[in-house]
């Protein structure tokens, strides 16, 4: 599945749009986590448990959109973009949201197993 930001995808042309295609995951702080943070929000420097559990929750929540894609029988889904908002005290929601398409190659375009050989920007478990 080709996996992209933008709106459009060299060459390919996208044949038919299939809608939006969306994965989320909400996700609590582990208490650990959070008295680990609260001593380095005193000295500073990056939060690591946090970095890990955003980062867990995007790659979760790109998945469930690849596969809600598939689900629809996409080749791609373009314009992705990813949205954070906290839920409660303790617990943020990551959304990833794009448009599932069609897509048929151009003329100029490389084949299209070398474009499908490049890996996703998020590796998907």
């Amino acid at each position: 599945m080709i996996v992209v930001n933008t709106e459009t995808l060299p060459g390919y042309e996208i044949v038919q749009s299939l809608g939006i295609v969306q994965g989320n995951v909400v996700r609590a702080k582990h208490m650990g986590r959070d008295i680990a943070a609260s001593f380095k929000n005193i000295v500073g420097g990056e939060l690591k448990g946090y970095t890990e559990l955003l980062t867990e929750a995007r790659r979760d929540a790109s998945a469930r959109m690849i596969a809600q894609a598939g689900e629809l029988g996409a080749d791609a889904v373009i314009n992705v973009r990813f949205s954070t908002s906290a839920i409660t005290q303790g617990a943020a929601e990551l959304y990833v949201y794009g448009t599932a398409v069609k897509l048929s190659s151009s003329g100029s375009a490389q084949p299209k197993a070398a474009v499908e050989g490049i890996p996703p920007p998020l590796p998907v478990s």
